[in-house]
């Protein structure tokens, strides 16, 4: 299985701003079919998309092809000739993939530059349309109830992120990933247990957040995980596996997913207390030993 380099491509807005009037927009509509984008060699090409996504390259690809994200626009450069190659744009927010085929060929004289490309997703045709007979109808039904828990959904999302392959992430309306606050102190987690715990991504869909953490086991032993023993305010807790082998073993690490509602897991933890001197709750004088009887 081929691992794709992936490059977070930020607001990708249609900027018809950005391109001339005297140019002309290639464009192409996204139906499930991989969308044919050729490119020339030396020649930047403009690909427009009405979403935010992220662009996954196959490694064969080195330094061949050039990506760059500016003005709500990916900008595509290739450096020599390439063989009909396969990209993978992500929506950030669903997870929907965008299959784009590229190949590029070397500049014939008189041809003219290639022209930009505006990608239209499915949904956005169909609303352009005009399909007037279908929408009222549409917007009159409530909204559809949904079937599988938040929790259930977000946890299962996570974990294709993490584990699955791009192509096999299911994608699902709503959901967003959300930042990490940073240093984010995990010390109460699982205060029982020998274990170094870090945040690895959150997202959100509703009014719930799912974090995964990464659980490294730091003992010569073996540990059995049991959702019972973490510390804090969750709706769900979900192990990606149910044990963890020794320090050093290739099973000493896993994931746990971590569903809270309402806020994010720096405000789903536990408190860390600090130890109590009693002392502090005295008076001076008895804190020091004496009574004042005896000044």
């Amino acid at each position: 299985m081929k691992h794709h380099v992936f490059t977070i491509v930020a607001s990708l807005a249609l900027g018809f701003g950005l391109v001339p009037d005297s140019r002309a927009i290639e464009i192409l509509r996204w139906q499930r079919l991989p969308l044919a984008v050729p490119l020339v060699v030396g020649q930047e090409r403009v690909v427009f998309i009405d979403r935010n996504v992220r662009v996954g390259l196959p490694p064969s690809l080195g330094e061949r092809l050039r990506v760059q994200s500016a003005g709500g626009a990916i900008y595509l450069r290739a450096s020599e000739a390439i063989a009909p190659t396969r990209l993978q744009l992500q929506d950030v927010e669903s997870g929907a993939i965008v299959l784009v085929d590229i190949a590029a060929t070397d500049a014939r004289e008189g041809e003219p530059p290639l022209e930009p490309v505006r990608i239209v997703l499915q949904d956005a045709a169909e609303d352009a349309s005009g399909d007037t007979a279908a929408g009222p109808a549409q917007a009159a039904q409530p909204a559809t109830r949904r079937q599988t828990p938040v929790a259930v959904v977000l946890t299962r999302y996570a974990a294709q992120n993490l584990y699955a392959p791009l192509r096999t992430v299911e994608p699902v309306a709503g959901i967003g990933r959300v930042p990490l606050r940073r240093p984010l102190a995990l010390d109460t987690l699982l205060p029982t247990l020998p274990l170094k715990a870090r945040a690895l991504a959150a997202w959100r869909l509703e009014d719930q957040w799912v974090t995964a953490v990464r659980l490294t086991n730091t003992s010569p032993h073996r540990i059995d995980l049991d959702p019972r023993v973490l510390q804090g305010d969750f709706v769900a807790a979900t192990f990606q596996h149910p044990d963890l082998g020794p320090a050093g073993a290739s099973t000493d690490t896993t994931v746990v997913y971590l569903v809270t509602r309402g806020r994010g897991l720096a405000e789903s933890l536990m408190p860390v207390l600090s130890p109590i001197d009693a002392g502090t709750n005295l008076p001076p004088a008895a804190a020091a030993g004496r009574t004042s009887d005896e000044e």
